[in-house]
């Protein structure tokens, strides 16, 4: 009786190649490919839209390429002060804000991560708390109004810095990708805590930390409730909220305006692509630049048994 073909083929490093390719693994390609075009396909019709004519978009004729190649949106936004100047401090916030956060985060996770902490499980479940309560919306605006953080920059810093999902995240990296015996040697050479943290932990976490620092960026950068609910001054108002309104607006009339001083001659619809497409593009571009960090191993070979 012949031997039936074996579906692994055994290669020189002792690992396995799978030589048959099945229904399974056809079905999961097409899955992957349809939820990438759920994705895709939607960010291709509004940049289409965008720099469409009037009349094609009005009678629905934009899919995925634009007709009737037309820029007056984008000359709108970039012509219009208020929008250029709420994208720079949007930037301005997210940077501060992304910077403080990760400061916050590793000097949470990396303490709470250490079994000779005493007291470690009464902190964590400290930290842990506001993951799952809150005061209230009420409570939160009179304590921000006593503070003076009302209609300043900072509200939109300081209140969101501390991620307790972030922290619990960058905490189990640490428990399971940073062995102890490094820090043991390091204790051993003499080195510090602090020592420790910056010249050993940190560059062997550049994963885990440009994976929440983009997430501590878009976070920010997506997010209106705070601009909308404390701040009033039309110089704090950040790129999304001035979207929001910009939409919110668009959908009560034919022409809108994105300041008093500009008539913006394209129809609502074109208008709101383009503030999306300018609002969206740049938080795209970041990612590239770090996509590098969420696939590189950089514990292989760090300790040699």
């Amino acid at each position: 009786m012949a031997k039936k073909t074996k579906e692994f083929d055994t290669i020189n490093d002792g690992s396995h190649a799978i030589r048959a390719f099945g229904i399974g693994d056809a079905l999961i390609i097409i899955i992957l490919v349809v939820l990438c075009l759920t994705c895709i396909l939607p960010f291709i019709h509004l940049a289409a839209k965008s720099v469409s004519s009037n009349t094609a978009v009005m009678q629905k004729s934009v899919v995925l390429w634009p007709k009737g190649l037309n820029v007056d949106a984008y000359s709108s936004i970039f012509q219009d002060g208020t929008m250029v100047s709420s994208f720079l401090f949007t930037v301005k916030v997210v940077l501060i804000f992304t910077a403080m956060g990760m400061i916050s985060c590793t000097c949470a996770a990396y303490p709470l991560s250490k079994k000779r902490l005493k007291g470690r499980s009464f902190f964590t479940f400290l930290l842990m708390f506001p993951m799952y309560f809150s005061a209230g919306l009420i409570p939160t605006y009179l304590l921000y109004k006593d503070l003076g953080l009302l209609n300043s920059m900072w509200v939109l810093i300081l209140p969101l810095i501390y991620s307790s999902y972030n922290m619990l995240i960058m905490k189990n990296y640490f428990q399971s990708t940073i062995p102890d015996s490094l820090e043991e040697a390091a204790f051993l050479d003499g080195a510090n805590n602090f020592q420790i943290l910056f010249r050993i932990v940190l560059p062997l976490s550049m994963p885990i930390i440009a994976t929440l620092s983009l997430f501590y960026a878009v976070g920010r950068w997506n997010a209106y409730a705070d601009n909308k609910y404390y701040i009033t001054k039309e110089a704090l108002k950040m790129i999304q909220y001035k979207l929001y309104q910009l939409v919110a607006s668009a959908t009560e009339a034919q022409t809108t305006t994105l300041s008093e001083a500009i008539e913006v001659t394209s129809t609502p619809e074109v208008l709101q692509a383009a503030c999306i497409m300018f609002t969206t593009i740049p938080i795209i571009c970041v990612y590239p630049f770090l996509q590098k960090y969420f696939v590189k191993g950089v514990m292989v070979g760090a300790v040699k048994g």
